[in-house]
């Protein structure tokens, strides 16, 4: 049924198709290249840019909103109970330690002085105050504001939920 020169026929017509297929493919690349281009060691620029709004779209997210102050003064510190769940499983709010040191009586507290824990070096040299504003910006980004920190929670990206969590914080006490 199939002889030698028929599968070799089969071959070379599959091997064809694949060569016009990538003779094809990089025509089309060379024809419609959309990425930034080179000549001579120097970039060259698109001849057109298409608006697309994506710069206006970005000017309204650039409102900050209302301040922390403003946050702080309206916060809810029964939400704030419902935030710290994503805390419990380091931090314990009745004066033991866990994975992380316990929180209650943290506002206003000196950063780093819970006795008995092991403390990142960055931490301790972190310095000042837990006060409101500084516990704000540090849950927004632990890594990004105390380097070398052990804490690996990537941080409370809601500006009220940091606001109603301080709340919840304050309203433990110490």
């Amino acid at each position: 049924m199939f002889d030698t020169m028929t599968i070799t026929k089969a071959g070379g017509a599959l091997c064809g198709a694949f060569l016009i297929f990538l003779l094809g493919k990089w025509a089309a690349e060379s024809l419609y290249h959309t990425g930034p281009v080179a000549h001579a060691g120097e970039e060259v620029a698109q001849a057109y840019t298409i608006d697309t709004g994506a710069a206006e779209a970005a000017a309204p997210a650039a409102d900050a909103g209302p301040d922390f102050a403003t946050l702080l003064a309206s916060a809810d510190a029964a939400a704030g109970e419902k935030v710290f769940g994503k805390c419990k499983a380091c931090h314990k709010i009745d004066g033991t330690n866990g994975t992380g040191p316990h929180l209650d009586g943290v506002v206003g507290r000196a950063v780093a002085s819970v006795a008995g824990f092991g403390y990142s070096d960055g931490m301790v040299s972190h310095g000042g105050d837990w006060t409101p504003e500084a516990l704000n910006t540090f849950l927004e980004d632990p890594k990004g504001v105390v380097a070398g920190t052990k804490m690996s929670f990537a941080g409370l990206k809601k500006p009220e939920d940091r606001a109603n969590i301080i709340a919840y914080l304050q309203s433990l006490g110490g």
